[in-house]
C-alpha cells in the first residue's frame, strides 16, 4: 500500500504494523478504540487514556522529549507523530527507524480523514468507520443544537507565567467556532503569548475558558482573571475535549452541550 500522510508524505506499507509506536496521546486512545492494543508497544508519559496503559505499555518520553534508543529497541513497524505535538527533529529521528506517519490536524474532516487512514494501515476499516459515523451523527446533532445560541466573546487559556491563548490555525480555536465562542485572539497565530492586563483592549470577552490542561489552573488564576477582565465568566473546561481529536470526539459534542448549558 501507498499512501500519504497529512503533511504530504509518501509511504510504503506492504503489510498492517503488527509493532505501534505512538508519540501522540489521543491518537493513542484513537488506537485502542480501533481495537489495536496487541499491538500498541511503546507510548509517551502523556498517554494517559485508556489508564491501564501506564502499568502494560513502554513508556518512550514525552512528546517533546522522546527516547530515541528505547525506541530503537522496540523494534516498531510504524511510529505515529503528529505535527503540532512532534518536533521535525523527532519525526526525522523515526524515519530513520521505521515507517513513520505525521497527522495534521485542524479541523473535524481532518480528524475524520485519520481515522479513516488508520483504517487502511491498520486493516481496521470497520472499526474506523463505525467512529466515524459515531462523531459524524453526534456533529450533526450537535450543529442543531448549536444554531440558535447566541456567539459568547471568548478568550481560551492553556498556560500562565507566561500567559498563553489558543489563537488560529489551531484544532482548539476550530472547535471553539464550532461552539460559537468567538476568539478573540483568532487574529494571532497558534498559542500567542498575550498580556492579561490588556485583555479588555484585545477584545474585551464575556467568557474565559481555562484548560485543564497542559496547565493545572486554580480559582486564585480565575480571579486573577475577574481582576482585569469587564466581568467575564470564566469557566474551568476539560481541555481534552477542546484539544483531542480521534474517537474522543464522539463524547466531546455531549460535552460542549452540557458546557453551554451551564451558560
Amino acid at each position: 500500500m501507498q499512501l500519504k500522510d497529512q503533511i504530504g508524505r509518501t509511504l510504503i506499507i506492504n503489510t498492517a504494523p503488527k509493532r505501534i509506536v505512538s508519540l501522540v496521546p489521543s491518537q493513542t486512545e484513537l488506537l485502542y478504540d480501533l481495537g489495536l492494543e496487541d499491538s500498541i508497544i511503546g507510548i509517551t508519559k502523556f498517554c494517559v487514556h485508556p489508564f491501564h496503559f501506564k502499568s502494560t505499555k513502554d513508556i518512550v518520553g514525552g512528546t517533546k522529549n522522546i527516547k530515541i534508543e528505547k525506541i530503537k529497541a522496540l523494534n516498531p513497524d510504524i511510529i505515529l507523530c503528529n505535527k503540532e505535538e512532534n518536533t521535525k527533529e523527532i519525526v526525522a529521528a523515526c524515519q530513520a527507524i521505521c515507517a513513520t506517519h505525521v497527522s495534521d490536524i485542524v479541523t473535524i474532516e481532518d480528524c475524520l480523514e485519520l481515522i479513516n487512514q488508520y483504517g487502511e494501515i491498520f486493516n481496521k476499516r470497520t472499526n474506523a468507520t463505525k467512529i466515524s459515523d459515531k462523531i459524524n451523527f453526534n456533529f450533526k446533532d450537535f450543529k442543531v443544537f448549536i444554531e440558535d445560541k447566541q456567539v459568547l466573546k471568548t478568550a481560551y487559556f492553556i498556560w500562565r507565567k507566561p500567559w498563553m491563548a489558543a489563537g488560529n490555525g489551531t484544532f482548539i480555536n476550530h472547535l471553539l467556532e464550532l461552539n460559537k465562542f468567538e476568539n478573540i485572539y483568532k487574529n494571532l497565530k497558534r498559542y500567542p503569548e498575550v498580556e492579561l492586563n490588556k485583555i479588555r483592549a484585545q477584545g474585551d470577552p464575556e467568557l474565559v475558558l481555562l484548560s485543564s490542561e497542559p496547565y493545572p489552573f486554580k480559582d486564585k488564576h480565575a480571579f486573577e482573571i475577574g481582576r482585569v477582565s469587564h466581568h467575564a465568566k470564566t469557566i474551568f473546561v476539560d481541555g481534552e475535549y477542546f484539544s483531542w481529536y480521534g474517537s474522543r470526539l464522539i463524547k466531546a459534542f455531549d460535552y460542549f452541550k452540557t458546557l453551554r448549558n451551564r451558560l
